[in-house]
């Protein structure tokens, strides 16, 4: 295998043909000035070798002349019993967003092409069952028949009759029929492909055919075998394309465009010059207004990454139009070995939740809200194109009710990048209904959230980028982002490799504090970070990397893992007022252990918990014995949303006055269940219904169409925030798995 940007050499052979991957980059979008990157090989890896199938890794870089760039990993799946290659690749993009802009990435494979052009075969799926098929050098529309054996022998891919047995008119001017032996299926966005052809370089291409959206799969060969290669979620993730070129020739190259050279450069680009915001004071008024933090050189690219499902196969002979059809079904959604929610629920993993329960009108109303949220949420997708290689599987953080649209343009108020745990909610909501739309659309979401709003290179590695115009523009690079616990869904119920991987660069996350200070801009004092004193919340912090260990520790054992696990939540519970203490409370790097006042004192965030904290919680309480540990946990819960009396009789102080209330009536219904505490049970229902920063028991879970209004397209206005359905969705999914018989 090799791999490149744009034509390159360096490659083996590989079913039969050559494969490269290939990319271009230039410096600058609007010149063309082309660089050619081949890959080159670093290591290769046997990971699994079994009955059921085998996985090889492969890693490197692209490389010309002295410069190396762009890491790559990718991935082939073979399985017994199945003709296809399943291929995973991931890059790194590690280049300066002013100098390298990429033009093409692609996987490429030279397929030998043995027959005579009238006997050469293109297929390309398109919409629906529809699917082009064309020979290279074409028998039918001509002035002259060469009969109708030959043309419907043609048309199915098969061999035709000897040229002998034509119509002599046809078979003495062959000469004469041009030989188009180069097409290209580009969907350059998520509303339109076409399909274009040529006969070779130096000539101009008629368009063939186009559509709305192309499933993703072409075909290149003859009766005599050829190659099937196609693109998972392929306009989904545009600009994509799958090409063919040099048919008519002994060798046909095969090329699959995860970043279509048609499209232009891939510009990434911070989106504003800065607006004069050079010092913290400024860039701290910026936000209150935009709700983006802006910082100088904050806003970049470097580290992170894309991954791409490919899949192909060496073919006997030209498939059917149904065969061919059902192969890029195949593509498009592989089949997945999955259980119901029955099942799931009787294993008792991920904590709290229950399959979904339409037994009396109170809960029907509750599942109604929840079925139509989710809804909403994956018709927007399609309704505003989130879609694109960089935006697929995000969605928008809140609503602008002026414009009709989400407002992509405004600071933190665009993409939603996990805020408030958006991927949980998916994902319970997967668990508790298992239908394959909300499977497909938490993957989509866990894949772009673990790699596109997430660093997996450089000093800030494991932290992900609070939400924002783009997903890495937010000067906020948090570990409550780029959180283990989004991911570990989808890891424990596919065993993917590639989030695999991510889970694992998650568990020395704690490791950037030594190089940013998340208190940066309110500080008195110089960063001078001490590995044994660490300024590390024990609540949103800790959450999200005591959720990395937990993963670790269940995936294999890992001890130092598991150690820094127990050693925070118990250092945590010993402090007077454990997750709601104050004061200078510090993390060490090494141990995991925190240490604080001896005093009672009391500082809590209404976001101490809806980052996974209480996920977290739930699921660790079941695996440790720890009174302490317990007994401050399920007072923390208690308290929350108690009274200010109540909270300074147990804690010296009241908490404030915090923010989503609704949100933590899950944290009141924990709390209810493991004191066996009926009053509590109907406070957190009370909590829920009261709707504060949430949705109110009378909330309009409807959808408007707006008419008359000078909006792109007249849309379905919900009036509903993304963090406050996410946190919404968890508390009454909970709250039914939890107290539901108080309902």
């Amino acid at each position: 295998m090799a791999e490149r940007l744009l034509p390159g050499r360096g490659s083996v052979l590989l079913l039969g043909g050559r494969q490269d991957q290939d990319a271009a980059s230039t410096d600058r979008p609007d010149r063309v000035s082309t660089q050619w990157f081949t890959s080159s090989i670093d290591e290769v890896t046997v990971e699994q070798e079994g009955p059921v199938r085998a996985v090889v890794k492969v890693e490197g870089k692209h490389r010309k002349d002295r410069r190396a760039w762009l890491p790559f990993t990718v991935r082939f799946y073979l399985y017994a019993g199945s003709d296809a290659v399943r291929m995973v690749h991931t890059f790194v993009y590690d280049g300066d967003t002013e100098r390298d802009f990429v033009n093409g990435l692609g996987v490429r494979f030279d397929v030998p092409m043995r027959d005579e052009p009238y006997d050469r075969h293109i297929r390309f799926a398109g919409q629906g069952e529809g699917v082009l098929a064309e020979a290279v050098r074409g028998l039918s529309g001509l002035r002259r028949d060469p009969g109708e054996a030959v043309r419907a022998a043609q048309r199915a891919g098969q061999a035709t009759p000897d040229p002998s047995t034509w119509d002599q008119r046809v078979t003495t001017r062959l000469a004469y029929i041009p030989s188009f032996g180069d097409y290209s299926l580009h969907q350059l966005n998520a509303q339109g492909f076409e399909i274009h052809k040529r006969t070779e370089r130096g000539h101009s291409w008629p368009r063939a055919d186009g559509g709305r959206r192309a499933r993703g799969l072409a075909y290149v060969g003859s009766p005599s075998g050829g190659l099937a290669f196609g693109m998972r979620n392929f306009w989904q993730l545009h600009p994509t394309e799958l090409e063919i070129t040099g048919a008519a020739t002994d060798t046909a190259q095969a090329t699959v465009w995860m970043w279509s050279p048609r499209a232009g450069s891939m510009d990434l680009r911070f989106y504003h010059d800065g607006l004069g915001q050079d010092t913290f004071e400024e860039q701290l008024e910026g936000l209150e207004i935009t709700y983006e933090d802006y910082e100088p050189e904050f806003g970049t690219p470097y580290g992170v990454v894309r991954t791409t499902e490919l899949a192909f196969w060496a073919l006997e002979a030209t498939p059917t139009a149904e065969r061919f059809s059902a192969l890029a079904d195949a593509v498009a959604a592989p089949p997945l070995l999955a259980s119901g929610p029955e099942h799931h629920h009787s294993a008792g993993v991920f904590g709290s939740w229950a399959p979904v329960d339409r037994s009396d009108a109170a809960k029907e109303r509750l599942e109604d809200n929840l079925a139509f949220m989710h809804s909403h949420y994956v018709e927007e997708v399609d309704q505003r194109s989130w879609y694109g290689f960089w935006d697929y599987g995000d969605v928008m953080h809140d609503y602008d009710g002026t414009r009709h649209r989400w407002p992509y343009d405004v600071g933190g108020y665009a993409w939603d990048n996990s805020e408030l745990s958006t991927d949980l909610w998916l994902w319970y909501h997967y668990l508790r209904t298992g239908d394959a739309t909300a499977f497909r659309f938490a993957e989509a979401m866990t894949r772009h959230t673990g790699e596109v709003d997430m660093y997996h290179l450089g000093e800030w590695k494991g932290l992900g980028t609070h939400h924002g115009v783009q997903h890495w523009g937010d000067s906020a690079k948090q570990v409550r982002i780029s959180n283990a616990g989004y991911r570990r869904f989808y890891y424990f119920l596919t065993a993917d490799e590639r989030v695999g991987d991510v889970l694992h660069e998650l568990i020395d996350a704690d490791r950037s504090f030594l190089v940013l200070d998340p208190g940066r801009k309110l500080a008195d004092e110089p960063f001078d970070p001490d590995p044994a004193a660490l300024p590390l919340g024990k609540s949103t912090d800790w959450g999200a990397l005591a959720l990395a260990w937990l993963t670790e520790w269940e995936r294999g054992g890992d001890e130092i893992a598991h150690t820094k696990l127990i050693n925070g939540a118990t250092t945590i519970a010993a402090l007077p007022n454990a997750w709601a203490q104050g004061g200078n409370v510090t993390y060490n790097l090494e141990n995991g252990r925190f240490t604080g006042p001896s005093e009672p004192s009391v500082s809590i965030g209404s976001l101490s918990s809806v980052f996974g904290l209480m996920e977290l919680m739930t699921e660790l309480l079941q695996l440790i014995d720890d009174e302490q540990v317990h007994a401050q946990w399920i007072r923390f819960c208690r308290l929350y949303n108690s009274t200010a009396d109540q909270q300074r009789e147990e804690t010296g102080s009241s908490w404030g006055s915090l923010n989503l209330r609704q949100a933590y009536s899950r944290a009141i219904a924990y709390a209810a269940v493991r004191l066996d505490d009926d009053a509590l049970a109907a406070r957190a229902w009370q909590e829920l219904r009261t709707g504060h920063a949430g949705y109110p028991e009378n909330h309009p879970f409807t959808a408007e169409r707006v008419e008359g209004t000078a909006v792109l397209n007249p849309v379905n206005e919900a009036r509903l925030s993304t963090n406050a359905s996410a946190q919404y969705g968890l508390a009454v999914i909970q709250c039914l798995a939890l107290v539901g018989d108080h309902i």
